[in-house]
């Protein structure tokens, strides 16, 4: 490997070159543009991200833009994360605006096989795109793993009585998924027009290493929608749990407050300033009152157990 400049470093591999870019600069873009025949509008296109990913075909190259969600080792706070691949014959470039952990994986891979000249990755540079592809959709799988084990640990915590805990919990796994499809939902589209650019850029013959890719999409897609499932079924048991828990509370609050209604309704009777009321003034009149509120408190008691209300 050896470096252009800080922010531009270029991998070797027997015939095939790959070059890998972070927040390229004007003059950065314009070594690239002359070194490899890139086209104006490309060049301008990979200087600032790009809100849509595409598929553009030129004679020597394939412009491909691609987002994958971020949920680590990000450093400016944004949830997708652009590459955008120039994909020749004999070389790759990929541009990106952020530390990018499973292309920084791949570069040591690559690297290591290079020095040891081991491996060998294939006749053209859409081999080496199949192999990064492939390793980033990987890394996806992990984060795919990490939250199903959080949605096991919320499922016991449920369980436990830790309803109100696992809203919390629910909402940032939510939040992950809701990231991840937002940013691989426009991969299908962009997959299927790279399958038909690359087949004739590359051959027939690179056709099963495209349906590979596509393959691979398709399991992250798949295990999006069954951890969406199970996330909507957690939170409706959550929900019905809390629901539970309210509801025991406010039946218990209602029959304190239907309880102690008489009760208090008794002590004011007998706390009225007249000139007359029975009991008071005579022998044991405070129990006497006592024992009346507690008569009435047995009948409220009886009365709820005979509607079933408790």
């Amino acid at each position: 490997m050896f470096t252009i400049k800080k922010m531009i470093s270029v991998y070797k591999h027997k015939h095939l070159t790959w070059v890998d870019v972070e927040s390229p600069t004007p003059d950065e873009v314009r070594v690239l543009m002359n070194e490899y025949s890139i086209d104006p509008l490309v060049a301008d296109e990979l200087l600032l991200p790009t809100l849509k990913p595409k598929v553009d075909t030129y004679p020597n190259f394939i412009y491909l833009i691609l987002h994958f969600p971020a949920f680590k080792h990000t450093h400016n706070g944004d949830t997708n994360q652009e590459i955008d691949f120039i994909i020749g014959k004999d070389f790759l470039i990929t541009t990106r605006y952020d530390i990018v952990d499973p292309l920084h994986k791949f570069s040591k891979v690559f690297e290591v096989n290079s020095v040891l000249d081991k491996g060998d990755i294939g006749e053209h540079a859409g081999f080496l795109f199949f192999y990064m592809v492939r390793k980033l959709y990987k890394s996806l799988e992990h984060e795919l793993e990490y939250i199903e084990d959080s949605l096991e640990i919320i499922e016991e915590d449920i369980f436990e009585g830790k309803e109100r805990e696992m809203v919390t919990a629910l909402s940032n796994v939510s939040r992950n998924l809701l990231n991840l499809k937002q940013a691989l939902n426009p991969h299908q589209e962009i997959l299927t027009s790279f399958s038909d650019a690359g087949r004739k850029f590359f051959g027939n013959s690179f056709a099963n290493h495209i349906n590979s890719i596509m393959g691979e999409y398709y399991r992250i897609k798949n295990s999006i929608l069954v951890h969406n499932d199970t996330l909507y079924e957690l939170r409706e048991t959550n929900n019905s749990l809390l629901s539970t828990k309210q509801n025991e509370v406010m039946k218990v609050l209602t029959i304190m407050a239907f309880v102690t209604f008489p009760l208090s309704l008794i002590a004011s009777i007998f706390g009225m300033n007249t000139s007359y009321l029975p009991f008071i003034g005579g022998p044991n009149d405070f129990w006497l009152v006592i024992s009346i509120m507690g008569f009435a408190a047995l009948l409220m008691f009886i009365f709820f157990k005979r509607k079933h209300w408790m």
